[in-house]
């Protein structure tokens, strides 16, 4: 899947999103708040949708069951079916507010309790996305544990969502790993890139890329806590295209070529070195770069997607519009050698269509 940021004040509507990832054939999206605009557009369309309760919320909707009722009425139920999971909060345990650490289990028991008398608890998900900063020790992966100051929050938060069948999700950011230590981290690790990659001695375990590391990691944690049967699913992961002085392996060449073994790694199917049967599931970020947001320069330069529908760099999806010369030609050919819609018709067989287009190109080669 996709992750759909939008702070920014030169991105498409969300009408035009829709169109975009329809065309990209991404199915699989995650916004961060409960718009209305982005759940009108997306209704009805065949998307699978993950709707986030911000920051912002958790306090009220924690020490309020009647609210959280409200909320989830208003932006789950009217626009069912479609969505499939909520987010409550983003990268809470672990960031700058502690005030929330609290707040996040009452806020996810709340809604969930909602969507549990509302019929919707089947087919609606609840969810938080963690970052790496809950961890300690993540290196080599089977070190990996939780926190101290994060272990008490965490294991009445993993009882909860194991009850609920939810998995653990991850925010996973090799970039930043590999711009936090460069000199000591091979770039061709963090890239999926061949490389003689990593050991760790307690499992006997090589790991040939970054990302199935932090993966691995987030397991261990996990095992070590007592959730040993519990998945991780990677919620956010991405590679900047641009940033400042100091980030140098921001740039469009890194960004291309981690989104696209990414994408080659995921269609593989096939899990991490630890948990070889659990399929590495992963929403990339992000559709756009945001121009609006805060920090250094890379933060804003995630996108897969350029504010005009085309692709910031080819990755293997399709954006709304081709190349001015690639257009021109086909539309010579198609209007010169057949001039008729060949797909007018539903019933045009397909591979008449394909045999038509090679006579289409040798035609247009001997004249």
């Amino acid at each position: 899947g996709i992750n759909y940021g939008r702070i920014a004040d030169n991105i498409p509507s969300p009408d035009e999103v829709v169109t975009l990832l329809r065309s990209a054939k991404i199915r699989n999206v995650r916004i961060y708040d409960a718009d209305h605009s982005v759940l009108t557009a997306f209704s009805g369309t065949g998307f699978k949708l993950v709707i986030g309760l911000p920051n912002g919320f958790l306090k009220d909707m924690s020490s309020n069951a009647s609210n959280a009722m409200s909320w989830v009425k208003d932006n789950v139920q009217k626009f069912m079916p479609g969505i499939c999971g909520v987010a409550i909060g983003n990268e809470v345990l672990g960031g700058s507010d502690v005030e929330l650490y609290g707040a996040l289990l009452g806020a996810a028991k709340n809604i969930h309790s909602a969507l549990n008398q509302l019929g919707l608890s089947d087919a609606v998900q609840v969810s938080t996305a963690h970052s790496q900063a809950v961890f300690s020790n993540s290196y080599p992966p089977s070190s990996c544990v939780f926190a101290e100051n994060i272990a008490q929050y965490m294991k009445p938060l993993l009882q909860f969502f194991w009850e609920a069948g939810s998995p653990f999700c991850l925010n996973a950011y090799p970039f930043l790993d590999y711009m936090n230590d460069p000199a000591s981290i091979d770039i061709n690790y963090a890239l999926f890139q061949k490389t003689k990659g990593i050991f760790d001695p307690k499992t006997e375990l090589h790991y040939d890329n970054m990302l199935d590391a932090q993966i691995d990691a987030a397991y261990a944690a996990l095992e070590d806590a007592g959730f040993d049967k519990m998945e991780v699913i990677v919620t956010e992961t991405g590679w900047a295209s641009k940033g400042d002085g100091n980030e140098a392996a921001a740039t469009p060449e890194n960004a291309r070529t981690y989104n696209f073994n990414l994408r080659k790694r995921l269609a593989k199917k096939k899990g991490t070195p630890r948990r070889p049967k659990n399929i590495v599931k992963a929403y990339i970020f992000a559709i756009f770069n945001e121009n609006l947001k805060p920090g250094p320069t890379s933060e804003r330069n995630f996108g897969l997607f350029k504010p005009d529908g085309s692709i910031s760099y080819d990755v293997g999806y399709k954006g709304l519009k081709s190349s001015s010369a690639d257009s021109v030609v086909m539309s010579l050919k198609v209007n010169m050698y057949f001039p008729f819609n060949l797909f007018a018709s539903h019933y045009f067989p397909y591979r008449q269509y394909l045999e038509l287009l090679v006579l289409n190109a040798v035609f247009a080669h001997l004249h």
